[in-house]
């Protein structure tokens, strides 16, 4: 039991340093974005397919909803919630590592933009792959997108359906 304890301690831990990396790199990233990118011409890398390009995003993704940020911060409050939640019930197993991983770029990502939202009104968004003309993100959204597709290859070709039991409420699947 207290081996037990000190792996669940250990985990939160590292789940908690990793996190408060992770976020800090978002708030740096956003931070340079405001000071030398905001008020000036975007910077321009290999030729003219990708730029760092200040733009204040009041909407979701591709600027979706724009203007209704309470509804986009509650939103992203209660999946915040539900992936705590999920994030919490993960076994303290090398086997899950993909998975833990996974939910927290997801946390840390949705957490840096609901922030922005709260403060600002806006997301500050900065990179832009101009060559395919992909909408203007930031280091959270990265993170969402890399935690969202390691979570989609881990529910579909790594972990069974018979080990994921530990995610539903009912006692029966957690024997």
């Amino acid at each position: 039991m207290l081996e037990d304890n000190k792996s669940k301690a250990k985990v939160f831990i590292l789940s908690a340093l990793t996190f408060a990396i992770l976020y800090a790199l978002d708030r740096l990233s956003k931070y340079m974005a405001v000071v030398k990118l905001k008020d000036n011409e975007p910077v321009k890398f290999f030729g003219d397919s990708f730029e760092l390009f200040y733009l204040e995003n009041q909407g979701a993704a591709w600027g979706i909803l724009s203007g209704k940020i309470w509804l986009l911060i509650i939103f992203t409050a209660i999946v915040l919630c539900l992936l705590l939640f999920f994030y919490y019930r993960i076994p303290n197993d090398k086997h899950f590592l993909m998975l833990r991983i996974a939910l927290l770029l997801i946390i840390s990502g949705a957490l840096g933009n609901i922030i922005d939202r709260i403060r600002f009104k806006y997301v500050i968004d900065f990179l832009y792959a101009k060559f395919i003309d992909f909408p203007v993100f930031n280091v959270a959204d990265c993170y969402v997108t890399v935690g969202t597709f390691m979570l989609i290859i881990g529910l579909l070709f790594v972990y069974k359906d018979s080990e994921l039991g530990f995610w539903f409420l009912d006692s029966k699947s957690e024997e």
